[in-house]
This record gives structure tokens, sequence and C-alpha cells, in this order.
């Protein structure tokens, strides 16, 4: 864990991890810091894939339902009105699509940060607390496969970190 004083000091730490091929290690700040994600190299997340997936998943459940509940399990006819007609069915199928969408828009990001979390070992470490105030992170995690015991602190103290600890987990 690497501790900076700015955030122009720990854009540049996550451009040099990045440039030094570590792929198991994160960036904490109070606040969110505008191009973090490209100096870190993260790519763009899945999650509208996923929330396109559940919408139209909605919509064809929806047509589905009212066109089995319409023409195949309980027709009705009045007046010589055809079984299945779309526009009277848009509504349920509208509220599907929305629904199934915004449910899956809530619990893939959950799923896809990990979450809930309940407990992270940066919880011990008192230096980590100002991380909410004014105080900005790099953390390596020791299981990257370019981590060094030696090296790796020794890069973190060369990019101007204030302070370099080790976290037991």
């Amino acid at each position: 864990m690497a501790e900076f004083a700015d955030v122009d000091a720990v854009i540049a730490a996550a451009r040099r991890c990045r440039d030094a091929g570590f792929s198991q290690w994160d960036v904490h700040s109070p606040f969110p810091i505008h191009g973090i994600d490209r100096a870190m190299g993260n790519r763009p997340t899945v999650l509208p894939w996923l929330v396109a997936a559940g919408g139209l998943t909605g919509l064809l459940a929806g047509l589905a339902l009212q066109y089995f509940t319409n023409v195949l399990d309980y027709p009705y006819l009045i007046s010589g009105k055809p079984l299945f007609s779309l526009p009277a069915n848009i509504p349920v199928i509208f509220e599907l699509t929305v629904l199934l969408a915004a449910l899956t828009a809530v619990f893939g990001m959950l799923a896809l940060n990990l979450l809930p979390m309940l407990y992270n070992p940066l919880f011990k470490v008192n230096r980590f607390r100002r991380v909410t105030a004014d105080r900005f992170f790099v953390i390596i995690y020791t299981a990257d496969p370019k981590y060094d015991p030696q090296r790796t602190p020794e890069m973190l103290r060369a990019l101007g970190a204030t302070a370099v600890e080790m976290v037991e987990e």
C-alpha cells in the first residue's frame, strides 16, 4: 500500500503501475479522479451489455406472455377482433423490459464489483482511514505475478509515495 499526497502523484503512479505490467492492483481516492481509468488501463465495463440483454429478455418475455395468454391459453373472440394485436400489448411489454433491465443493472453492478464486501484488510490500517478525507492510495496485491517484495516498494517510493506499507490479510 502506497500513500500519495495529491492527484497528480497518484495518476503518475497509476500510469507507472500499468506500464510495469501489474494486473492485480487498485487506486483509492476520496473523490472520483478524472482520467484515472485511462491511467490504470481499465477496460470498459460489460454492464451495458448485461442491461441490454436483461431488457431484451423482458421484451421477449412480455411478448411471449401476452401471446400465450391471448392466443393459446384463453382465446377470447369479440366482434371479429384479432386474437393478438401488438398495440394492445405494448404496456406489458414495456413494463417488463424496464423491470428486467433495471434489475439486471442493480444486480449486475453488485456482482461485477464483488459486493457486498463486508471486510477488507485495508480497514485495519490506520493510515488508510485518510482515504475518505485527503489522501490517495495505490494498492498492489502480492498475488500479482509481477509483484516483487523488494522492487515493488522501491518503485512506489521512487514515484513519490509519502509512505509505503505492507498490509497483512
